[in-house]
């Protein structure tokens, strides 16, 4: 350590400078920036879990118009409903290919807005289940492109490795 007025040389536990006689003052140590706890941590990993089961929800929800739309399209095209834009009678196998194709397609429309609906919801809740099901529907969902695959890709990487099951586990 050195004198800060003359740059003398300073035994340790000297209070003043023997050469210009200033005081000596103890540096204080320098302390390492504060490091977010693990409190900090798990609150931003609620946040996206949060934010991830409303995407969920949303999802499912666009999901169910869009399908609606799309089937109530495909009811009027398979059963002649667009009137004298069609010409002709409809075909005989339409006439009982067409409905057991749109219950099926209607089943499903709505199992897939139920799971995306639960998979938001177990999220937001925390549930151990929610963790689970949301990895199972976004594997199901990784190849409806765009936005499905998207919210895939962001859901496996929020909810799989071991210190995210871990923050899961805490909230």
């Amino acid at each position: 350590m050195y004198c800060s007025g003359c740059g003398q040389a300073l035994a340790e536990g000297q209070a003043f400078c023997p050469n210009c006689g200033r005081p000596i003052t103890p540096m204080a140590p320098i302390a390492p920036p504060p490091v977010p706890g693990f409190e900090v941590q798990l609150d931003s990993y609620a946040n996206k879990v949060k934010a991830l089961g409303v995407l969920w929800f949303i999802y499912g929800g666009l999901s169910l118009l869009l399908g609606i739309a799309a089937l109530s399209f495909a009811r009027a095209f398979l059963l002649g409903g667009f009137g004298h834009w069609m010409h002709g009678p409809v075909p005989p196998p339409m006439m009982w290919f067409g409905p057991i194709w749109l219950h099926f397609a209607w089943v499903f429309l709505a199992g897939w807005a139920a799971l995306s609906a639960i998979a938001g919801w177990g999220l937001i809740e925390h549930a151990q289940w929610g963790r689970i099901l949301a990895v199972i529907v976004a594997i199901l969902n990784i190849l409806k492109f765009p936005f499905g695959t998207a919210l895939a890709i962001w859901t496996l990487v929020v909810l799989l490795g071991y210190q995210n099951s871990r923050l899961y586990e805490q909230l």
